[in-house]
Protein backbone atom coordinates (compact mmCIF):
# COMPACT_ATOMS: atom_id res chain seq x y z
CA UNK A 1 0.00 0.00 0.00
CA UNK A 2 1.38 3.70 -0.93
CA UNK A 3 2.05 5.57 1.77
CA UNK A 4 0.12 9.12 1.82
CA UNK A 5 1.88 12.38 1.39
CA UNK A 6 2.33 14.23 4.52
CA UNK A 7 1.11 17.49 3.73
CA UNK A 8 4.45 19.12 5.03
CA UNK A 9 5.61 16.87 2.08
CA UNK A 10 3.26 18.34 0.05
CA UNK A 11 3.96 21.25 -3.01
CA UNK A 12 1.24 23.88 -4.24
CA UNK A 13 1.37 25.17 -7.63
CA UNK A 14 -0.62 27.81 -9.38
CA UNK A 15 -0.48 29.73 -12.67
CA UNK A 16 0.69 33.19 -12.90
CA UNK A 17 -3.04 34.78 -13.42
CA UNK A 18 -3.71 38.10 -11.60
CA UNK A 19 -6.47 36.41 -9.50
CA UNK A 20 -3.81 34.16 -8.14
CA UNK A 21 -0.72 36.10 -7.16
CA UNK A 22 -2.68 39.01 -5.34
CA UNK A 23 -0.44 39.95 -2.41
CA UNK A 24 -2.93 38.84 -0.08
CA UNK A 25 -3.27 35.77 -2.09
CA UNK A 26 0.17 34.77 -2.18
CA UNK A 27 0.48 35.85 2.12
CA UNK A 28 -1.91 33.31 2.31
CA UNK A 29 -0.37 30.74 0.44
CA UNK A 30 3.06 31.23 1.89
CA UNK A 31 1.69 31.07 5.34
CA UNK A 32 -0.21 28.04 4.68
CA UNK A 33 2.61 26.22 2.86
CA UNK A 34 5.91 28.10 3.13
CA UNK A 35 8.72 27.43 0.72
CA UNK A 36 6.31 24.62 -1.00
CA UNK A 37 4.37 27.22 -2.73
CA UNK A 38 5.57 27.35 -6.94
CA UNK A 39 4.14 30.43 -7.81
CA UNK A 40 4.35 33.93 -9.50
CA UNK A 41 6.09 35.94 -6.20
CA UNK A 42 5.86 32.51 -4.83
CA UNK A 43 9.16 31.47 -3.18
CA UNK A 44 9.25 28.56 -5.94
CA UNK A 45 8.67 30.84 -9.35
CA UNK A 46 6.41 29.12 -11.68
CA UNK A 47 8.82 28.16 -14.64
CA UNK A 48 7.05 30.30 -17.82
CA UNK A 49 7.26 27.86 -20.49
CA UNK A 50 5.48 25.10 -18.02
CA UNK A 51 3.33 22.47 -18.98
CA UNK A 52 -0.26 21.89 -17.11
CA UNK A 53 0.14 19.00 -14.71
CA UNK A 54 -3.11 19.52 -13.76
CA UNK A 55 -6.08 17.38 -14.32
CA UNK A 56 -8.17 20.04 -14.70
CA UNK A 57 -5.88 22.01 -17.21
CA UNK A 58 -5.18 18.74 -19.10
CA UNK A 59 -8.59 16.95 -19.18
CA UNK A 60 -11.75 18.15 -17.62
CA UNK A 61 -12.18 21.47 -19.32
CA UNK A 62 -11.16 20.63 -23.17
CA UNK A 63 -13.43 17.62 -22.21
CA UNK A 64 -16.32 19.31 -20.62
CA UNK A 65 -16.05 22.27 -22.94
CA UNK A 66 -16.19 19.81 -26.15
CA UNK A 67 -19.58 18.44 -25.10
CA UNK A 68 -21.32 21.22 -23.67
CA UNK A 69 -21.01 22.84 -26.90
CA UNK A 70 -21.90 20.28 -29.07
CA UNK A 71 -25.72 21.02 -29.27
CA UNK A 72 -24.75 24.63 -29.90
CA UNK A 73 -26.57 25.77 -25.81
CA UNK A 74 -28.66 28.70 -27.43
CA UNK A 75 -29.61 30.51 -23.57
CA UNK A 76 -27.35 30.54 -20.90
CA UNK A 77 -29.58 28.00 -18.98
CA UNK A 78 -29.08 25.62 -21.83
CA UNK A 79 -25.60 26.20 -21.67
CA UNK A 80 -25.75 25.72 -17.45
CA UNK A 81 -27.59 22.34 -17.93
CA UNK A 82 -25.41 21.30 -20.82
CA UNK A 83 -22.14 21.61 -17.81
CA UNK A 84 -24.90 19.82 -15.09
CA UNK A 85 -24.97 17.06 -17.61
CA UNK A 86 -21.60 16.63 -18.75
CA UNK A 87 -19.84 17.10 -15.70
CA UNK A 88 -22.41 14.35 -13.88
CA UNK A 89 -21.54 11.97 -16.55
CA UNK A 90 -18.46 11.57 -15.82
CA UNK A 91 -17.89 8.20 -14.24
CA UNK A 92 -15.42 6.91 -11.88
CA UNK A 93 -13.72 4.81 -14.75
CA UNK A 94 -12.98 7.99 -16.59
CA UNK A 95 -11.43 9.73 -13.64
CA UNK A 96 -9.47 6.16 -13.15
CA UNK A 97 -7.91 6.82 -15.96
CA UNK A 98 -7.18 10.31 -15.67
CA UNK A 99 -5.59 10.00 -12.54
CA UNK A 100 -3.19 7.22 -14.17
CA UNK A 101 -2.27 9.86 -16.52
CA UNK A 102 -1.86 12.06 -14.57
CA UNK A 103 0.37 9.92 -11.87
CA UNK A 104 2.57 8.81 -15.23
CA UNK A 105 3.34 13.28 -15.94
CA UNK A 106 4.45 13.24 -12.49
CA UNK A 107 7.00 10.64 -13.00
CA UNK A 108 8.30 11.80 -15.95
CA UNK A 109 8.92 15.03 -14.57
CA UNK A 110 10.42 13.64 -11.61
CA UNK A 111 12.34 11.56 -14.08
CA UNK A 112 13.40 14.10 -16.41
CA UNK A 113 14.03 16.16 -13.35
CA UNK A 114 11.53 18.76 -14.71
CA UNK A 115 12.34 18.99 -18.10
CA UNK A 116 9.83 19.71 -20.78
CA UNK A 117 7.28 16.90 -21.65
CA UNK A 118 6.73 16.41 -25.19
CA UNK A 119 3.23 16.93 -26.51
CA UNK A 120 2.97 13.17 -27.57
CA UNK A 121 3.77 10.98 -24.77
CA UNK A 122 0.37 11.78 -22.91
CA UNK A 123 -2.17 10.54 -24.98
CA UNK A 124 -6.30 10.28 -22.84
Amino acid sequence: MKKEAEPRELMFQQDGTTCHTARATIDLLKDTFGDRLISRFGPVNWPPTSCDITPLDYFLWGYVKSLVYADKPQTLDDLEDNIRRVIADIRPQMLGKVIENWTSRLDYIRASRGSHMPETIFKM
